[in-house]
């Protein structure tokens, strides 16, 4: 299995995403995923993706458009480092319900 995004935010288009594929998720724990992204990407710019890969760890990916003279790389780097510390409860929560969710999913496949 490769990366699944699980939301993310672009300031370029202003708009936020989110994978219904979580929709089981609670409303809280997505507002506050969705709080996160944009916010983010109101401070720093640039695009901001929460993804998964395939071990089950949550991944927070920063990209800007090339173009984006005012994006700043290392802000946005800090900007990562703090979300990373401030929501690491919740992002540990999120990796064991993936997790589960995957092994669940496989187990289903299999039968």
């Amino acid at each position: 299995m490769e990366k699944k995004t699980l939301c993310g935010a672009n300031s370029y288009q202003e708009k936020y995403y989110f994978n219904e594929d979580f929709s089981e998720l609670p409303e809280e724990v997505k507002n506050e995923l969705k709080a996160a992204c944009v916010l983010f990407t109101e401070e720093a710019g640039g695009i901001i993706t929460m993804d998964f890969d395939a071990e089950g760890s949550l991944l927070v990916n920063i990209a800007s458009d090339e173009r984006d003279y005012l994006y700043d790389e290392i802000e946005a780097q800090l900007l990562v480092r703090k979300l990373l510390s401030e929501k690491s409860e919740l992002f540990e929560k999120l990796e064991l319900y993936f997790r589960a969710k995957s092994r669940l999913q496989k187990k289903d496949g299999a039968n």
